[in-house]
């Protein structure tokens, strides 16, 4: 129309058709696979150990960035059951703590011998004679591939991908998506409804497992 309003020669616009965007596929990971992951560290007292176990409760407790959970102080009030956290675009929300997650921190938080100020921090050789021992985004997805790979999952396991869980758990547990795009911390709905179509699926498996079983 810019063009044709010129008088320069072109294409009428109403002759052209944008292509079609296809429908986005998440990675996700079976609950099974989830319970694994999460479940590794059981029975290690090490504060390593600790450490990551904490990391993976809250991840799937709160579905955060991974940007956002190595932004944390360990300042968290855990009389509490929620925290404002300050993600994409300086935009606030608030999280909420499983009691799962809780325990989780507090025996990370006891096993703790230094003084800094970040939540969780570089173990072993990484943290001797650092300065700045907050752990890097980089490093907590190592970390969860890492348990990953011990839980015996061979697909992809990233903290997004403990994300997409929080929020396909919430969605097939009832939820509505107004309420976990805020949980989600989206500024724009579309951005949430990716995860209705993994919710459908599951909704269709479902229906034809269970549904009609009583008729003759």
């Amino acid at each position: 129309k810019f063009l044709r309003k010129r008088d320069i020669e072109s294409l009428n616009p109403e002759r052209i058709e944008l292509a079609k965007v296809g429908g986005r596929d998440l990675d996700l990971i079976t609950h099974d696979e989830l319970n694994r992951l999460i479940s590794g560290t059981k029975g290690d007292s090490s504060p390593a150990s600790l450490r990551d176990k904490a990391m993976l409760e809250l991840f799937f407790s709160t579905g955060l960035r991974v940007s956002e959970l190595v932004g944390l102080n360990r300042d968290l009030d855990l009389t509490r059951d929620e925290f404002s956290v300050r993600g994409k675009g300086e935009k606030v929300r608030v999280v909420f703590l499983s009691p799962a997650a809780k325990q989780a921190l507090r025996a990370w938080e006891a096993a703790r011998s230094d003084l800094g100020d970040a939540l969780f921090v570089q173990m072993g050789r990484a943290s001797k004679g650092a300065r700045d021992t907050r752990l890097t985004a980089r490093s907590v997805e190592r970390i969860v591939k890492q348990h990953a790979v011990r839980a015996g999952i061979t697909r992809k396991v990233t903290p997004h991908i403990i994300r997409h869980s929080f929020a396909t758990d919430l969605l097939e547990s009832g939820a509505d998506l107004r309420s976990v795009q805020a949980l989600l911390g989206h500024q724009n709905i579309a951005t949430t409804q990716i995860y209705t179509h993994v919710t459908d699926k599951h909704l269709r498996e479902v229906h034809r497992a269970f549904h009609g079983k009583r008729r003759k």
